[in-house]
Order: structure tokens, then C-alpha cells, then sequence
């Protein structure tokens, strides 16, 4: 029956999802009922699953890989196959984990991008066929909106503080370096964004060049903490309006360690932690600076930070000490929900459920993207 009314209605521009529940081939749980979202998450190298009631956080389960250290970066063909071997043990144990049964799932949110198209098929096309199998509806999130709501994450305490609309949100993690318009949970614009390389990018590379394991970003906050952070000075390349470049930071430590390095052969190891605090500083100071002129522009005092990055503590610190400085409410992630994690993807998959923002099951992944949420 299903592929006689894919056949008549979808060369007519319907949706395959509202095809599918207008014959009641798909059930939408009513208002009054639980909301249970199964998140997927399968971006880059981390794969995992989460599981949200009514939007508090049951269980949160990642698998991650550690192939790709040898290689000093994430190997697309590897970080596929491996989530090809993770997917179905993850979701299992998230399920697990909740207390519940699948049957009990109101629907099943995925990451469609932006990210790596193997690793991004991977968990689509689970995604799909759980969805399918149980005739519930389908969520497609977007990566980089999902880290934004993160913050809205709820682990059931009477306590928790959520950002009140509207807020700024920076966003830095290895691929990506923005400044978010967040209006309400479905209405955000990028107002700045790098042009070249994200900060979290130049973290690792620059860790790379001077030996540091893969990802780098850790081990230099590590190090940069015992450091001079104004013993070396690096390029801050000056760009328009609010949008971001490190790709000139990067030439500049590159530069620096090589001639350097032709005076005294052990020079990195002479200088490591020096040399990670100055980096360091200056890649915080470049964020910070473009933050605070957002803030002071929009007339804006509820700031956040997401991504990756945002574990990164000379940021936390420098975000902390502005909040108290310009009277900013200032909003950071636990460490957990920092880098790629599914509770986000169900978090935001929660959001567009109650919207009955759902999708059909054509739609493909995307490996970049540029645009308004």
C-alpha cells in the first residue's frame, strides 16, 4: 500500500511524512502524553545516543574512537566504519539505560549536517530505519543549532538556569567559529563566522606542528596553564564586522617556530608551555573581542558558549571575568555536552517535536551549510 501512495502523491510535491500519517501509517503521540526523543548524533568521530523525557535527560551513551590518533586527524573512511560497528550497541545502551522500552519512543531525531558525509550516512540511515520500523516520526537536526541548545538540557534539578531569549551564543568547535542570534529556540541568525579556519582547527594544528598528540586542543590548554601567555606575540588578523580568520594565526606560529627552531633545535621543547599559553591567549582574545562588540552593538547581556572549544578554560575564564566586567549573564555547558553528544541532537529534536517540525525519509546529509536556522 505504501509504495501505491508514494507513487500517486509524491510526484504531486507531498511530503512523505504527511502522507504517511494522514493514513495512519505514522503515530504522533498526543500533547498529554510523554514526549520520549531518541537523539543520534554521528557527525565526525563520536557515536552516540540519547534519550529525553519531556526534555530531562535519561541517558546519554557515546562511543569514541580512537583509531584516528595515529593519524594525527580524523580519518573519513575509518571514523564510517566505526560508526557502522558503534551504531546499533550505542542506541541499544541509551535505550537501556532510560529504563524504557523502543516502543515507548515518540520519535527519532539524527544529525543531517553539517559534518562527515560517510559518518552523517551512517546515523541517517539507522535513524531512518528505527523510525520507520516503530511508525513514528523523523527529526532532522542541524549540527551546529544542536550545540546552541544544548544549554537547554535539562537533568532534572530545580535549580537549572537556561538562557532567556534573545542571546548570544559563540560557537567554536574544530570546523566551525560563529556568533549566534538566538531569538527562540526555532529562530537563530549567524551574525560572524570565520572566513577560513575555525579556532578550534588552529588549536590542533598548531598542537600538531609542535608535537602534541591528536586532538590537541586538550593538551594546550593543559600545558598553557604553567605558561607566560605574552611570551610570544602571533597575528590577529583584522576582519570586518563580526566574522572571525585564523588561518593568519596559525602562518604566524608556523613562522615563528621555524625560525626559531634553525637557532636552537630544541626550542619547542624549550618553550612548550609558554608557547601553548601564548597561543592560547590570543586565540581567546580574538573570539572574545569580536563577542564583546556583538554584545555592545546589539545591546545584548544574556552571552553563551558552545562547541567544542568552549572547554577550553581560557575561554571559560575570559567569558567569566567579561560577565562580571560588562554585566553579562553568562551561560557554559557542562564539559560533557561541550563536544559532539547526542543528548543536544535530542534536546533540539524535543523542540521541533512540539512544533511538529518532522521530515520524510528523503532527506539526504549535508557536509556544510551556511544560512539562518
Amino acid at each position: 500500500m505504501m509504495n501505491i501512495l508514494t507513487d500517486f502523491f509524491i510526484p504531486l510535491g507531498f511530503n512523505l511524512y504527511k502522507i504517511r500519517k494522514l493514513f495512519g501509517i505514522i503515530k504522533v503521540r498526543e500533547k498529554t502524553s510523554d514526549i520520549l526523543i531518541l537523539g543520534i548524533e554521528s557527525s565526525c568521530d563520536d557515536t552516540s545516543a540519547s534519550v529525553i523525557r519531556n526534555g530531562v535527560l535519561l541517558s546519554n551513551v557515546t562511543a569514541s574512537q580512537t583509531v584516528h590518533e595515529r593519524y594525527g586527524g580524523v580519518v573519513p573512511e575509518l571514523a564510517s566504519r566505526a560508526h557502522q560497528q558503534n551504531i546499533i550497541p550505542v542506541v541499544h545502551e541509551a535505550i537501556r539505560e532510560a529504563g524504557i522500552a523502543k516502543t515507548d519512543l515518540s520519535a527519532v531525531a539524527f544529525t543531517r549536517g553539517p559534518g562527515l558525509l560517510g559518518s552523517l550516512l551512517v546515523g541517517a540511515s539507522f535513524a531512518k530505519g528505527f523510525a520507520q520500523g516503530l511508525n513514528i516520526p523523523l527529526i532532522e537536526v542541524n549540527h551546529l543549532q544542536a550545540h546552541v541548545l544544548a544549554h537547554f538540557i535539562s537533568q532534572g534539578q530545580p535549580d537549572e538556569q537556561k538562557p532567556a531569549f534573545p542571546f548570544l551564543c559563540l560557537l567554536v568547535s574544530g570546523g566551525n567559529s560563529q556568533i549566534i542570534l538566538v531569538r527562540s529556540y526555532h529562530d537563530m541568525e549567524i551574525i560572524g563566522q570565520t572566513i577560513d579556519d575555525a579556532a578550534g582547527e588552529a588549536f590542533d594544528k598548531c598542537a600538531k606542528v609542535m608535537g602534541l598528540p591528536y586532538p590537541g586542543g586538550p593538551h594546550v590548554d593543559r600545558l598553557a596553564q604553567s605558561g607566560n601567555p605574552k611570551a610570544f606575540r602571533f597575528a590577529k588578523p583584522q576582519i570586518k564586522d563580526y566574522n572571525y580568520s585564523f588561518s593568519g594565526l596559525k602562518t604566524s606560529f608556523l613562522y615563528l617556530l621555524r625560525d626559531e627552531v634553525k637557532v636552537n633545535p630544541d626550542f619547542i621543547q624549550d618553550n612548550m608551555a609558554d608557547l601553548c599559553a601564548s597561543l592560547q591567549y590570543t586565540i581567546v582574545e580574538v573570539l572574545m573581542k569580536k563577542l564583546k562588540q556583538a554584545a555592545r552593538d546589539l545591546k545584548i547581556k544574556q552571552v553563551a558558549v558552545a562547541g567544542g572549544v568552549s572547554a577550553n578554560s581560557g575561554l571559560r575564564n575570559a567569558l567569566i571575568e567579561a560577565g562580571h566586567k560588562y554585566g553579562w549573564k553568562v551561560f557554559i555547558p557542562l564539559v560533557s555536552f561541550t563536544t559532539d553528544n547526542a543528548a543536544m541532537i535530542a534536546i533540539t529534536g524535543h523542540f521541533k517535536y512540539l512544533n511538529h517540525d518532522f521530515c520524510g525519509l528523503g532527506e539526504v546529509p549535508y557536509a556544510r551549510i551556511n544560512y539562518t536556522f
